[in-house]
């Protein structure tokens, strides 16, 4: 499985740019791009674009609640962009949007 996540910054927001799928093969590499987000984010909301994603598995949305949790116990915040219809709707239907921003821009982050 392919899995790219890219490091960026948009007006002084950290962002995790994810291109591929993220399932059990490629969750470790996931992991390690996630946590060195929220670590480098500090007390800030971290951006995580899921726009040019595959699959989202539940793992990874664990993770990214997981990630969330850590990054408010340290006064910031998990968003997540997602423009994709299919993805909005599993995100809805989890009830991951409840606990997580999910937002359509970077700049709505």
């Amino acid at each position: 499985m392919h899995l790219a996540a890219r490091r960026t910054t948009v007006a002084g927001r950290h962002v995790l740019v994810v291109e591929g799928d993220i399932d059990l093969a490629t969750v470790p590499r996931f992991l390690d791009a996630l946590t060195a987000l929220v670590n480098d984010a500090g007390g800030t909301v971290a951006v995580v674009d899921l726009d040019a994603a595959g699959a989202v598995d539940d793992t990874a949305l664990g993770l990214l609640l997981g990630a969330a949790g850590r990054s408010r116990a340290n006064g910031g915040d998990i968003a997540v962009v997602c423009t994709e219809a299919r993805l909005r709707r599993r995100l809805a239907d989890t009830g991951f949007d409840r606990a997580v921003n999910v937002v359509t821009s970077i700049s709505a982050a």
